[in-house]
């Protein structure tokens, strides 16, 4: 199914013909404009045209399930674009015409979606941030009920939607989450649904792979690869969190303070988080520390790793570390390259989960004695492989052959994000064992 709403094409420049230049030998005014204008064009075109992972997994909720679909993402993860591409009608929040359908409830909703004619088949809506509105659980509940058979409906947000998997919730069995990631290896190889967790090894583009390194997985920069460009649009989205969504979804008074730690958090990606040194820096409580910390995670600017201490001896079991959602900013390659490793591995475990292949956790292991291993992937509460990020390091981490025996996972891989790509199927091997970051990734989601 293909949205209703109407396609508005950019016009095609011609560049037939010698390109016109000035007599200093540069394009004239005009013909850089209609180059500027065609490139903008064909990278629209390859947004459009290059497909996306999560557009086959709603479209098979859409054909086996009757429950709602909740998506939740972080902001510019591409939640809107891959659920209007198919749907038939689409309502925006933040569109005033819309708000007012959305407060009027359920029957204007339904009218709005013309859910009284006779159709050939069911239509899809999509209800896109809709996790602005306080109410939101409440018109959900009324309008599934009442109109649930007459209608596949998609609910998008950039926060807050995955509260509603907490205790007493009142939307129990009327919805299933889909959490929405950035592009990854993974993704860039295969769009199609995955039949197990785990997919043969297949070879990364060298283009993909240097504009995830350079640019990071958030479509936009992904695709456009302009340096210029993913630096404006990584400040303005920073921007946009700390402005908008602080102030009008959490109701944060002191923003200044909480940019602050959002810097902070920015270069502290892959190390422990210690909330009283945090507090210390910022000047706040310990507690509002940990609270603001929860936030922007819940915010998905970030991400929480906690500690794995089961069966391991002297474990630590309190500080969790921090990954930044967009590792393209940062600055040191070892940082970079463990929050990249960081953010393909949640892909992963959150969508096994959601697909339903079991009940998967990203862990992280660390003892009194200061050997660490970097995450712990959990499948239904059994550790399953562990993994250690290097940039060039081939020598084995002694951490590895040791909390494998601590923790009998199957796998223990230390994944060194400059060697070649191999042909060869990662999880064959049982033993501690050195693999190429694009070969491990590539078998992942």
């Amino acid at each position: 199914m293909r949205s209703s709403a109407p396609f508005i094409p950019i016009a095609r420049t011609s560049m037939s013909g010698p390109r016109q230049r000035n007599r200093s030998g540069l394009f004239s005014r005009a013909s850089q404009n209609r180059l500027d204008h065609f490139t903008t064009y064909a990278i629209m075109v390859q947004m459009e045209q290059r497909p996306r992972l999560y557009t086959e997994i709603l479209a098979d909720h859409l054909r086996r399930h009757r429950q709602m679909a909740l998506v939740s993402g972080p902001r510019q993860v591409g939640k809107t674009t891959t659920c209007r591409s198919i749907s038939d009608a689409y309502l925006n929040w933040d569109n005033a015409d819309d708000r007012r359908r959305v407060l009027r409830g359920p029957a204007s909703l339904a009218a709005a979606l013309q859910l009284d004619r006779l159709r050939a088949t069911i239509p899809v809506a999509v209800l896109d941030e809709l996790h602005k509105y306080s109410k939101c659980k409440g018109l959900l509940k009324g309008f599934f009920d009442t109109y649930g058979d007459r209608v596949h409906l998609i609910v998008t947000g950039s926060s807050r939607l995955d509260v509603f998997r907490r205790g007493g919730d009142s939307l129990m069995g009327r919805y299933l989450l889909y959490r929405m990631h950035p592009w990854s290896v993974g993704e860039s190889l295969r769009t199609e649904l995955p039949a197990k967790e785990i997919r043969p090894p297949a070879e990364i583009a060298s283009a993909d792979w240097d504009a995830l390194w350079e640019h990071g997985g958030f479509p936009e920069p992904f695709l456009r690869r302009d340096t210029r460009f993913t630096r404006r649009w990584r400040s303005l989205r920073q921007e946009q969190l700390s402005r908008e969504d602080l102030r009008e979804l959490a109701h944060v008074s002191d923003l200044g303070t909480m940019e602050t730690l959002m810097q902070l958090l920015a270069e502290r990606s892959a190390q422990q988080l210690v909330y009283s040194s945090l507090a210390r820096e910022i000047q706040v409580s310990v507690d509002t520390v940990k609270r603001w910390v929860d936030l922007v995670a819940r915010l998905h600017h970030g991400f929480l790793v906690r500690p794995w201490f089961t069966n391991v001896a002297k474990a630590l079991r309190k500080e969790p570390k921090w990954f930044q959602r967009d590792w393209s900013g940062l600055a040191g390659d070892g940082a970079r390259a463990e929050t990249l490793v960081a953010c393909h591995l949640l892909k992963s475990v959150e969508g096994w989960t959601d697909l339903g292949f079991g009940d998967f956790e990203l862990r992280y292991l660390r003892d009194k004695q200061k050997r660490e291993v970097d995450f712990l992937v959990v499948r239904d509460r059994k550790p399953w492989f562990l993994v250690e990020v290097k940039v060039g390091e081939t020598n084995l981490s002694p951490s590895l052959g040791y909390f494998q025996a601590q923790t009998k996972a199957d796998h223990a891989f230390q994944v060194v994000m400059n060697l070649p790509y191999q042909e060869a199927d990662c999880f064959r091997i049982s033993r501690p064992v050195a693999v190429p970051a694009k070969t491990l990734l590539s078998q992942l989601l």
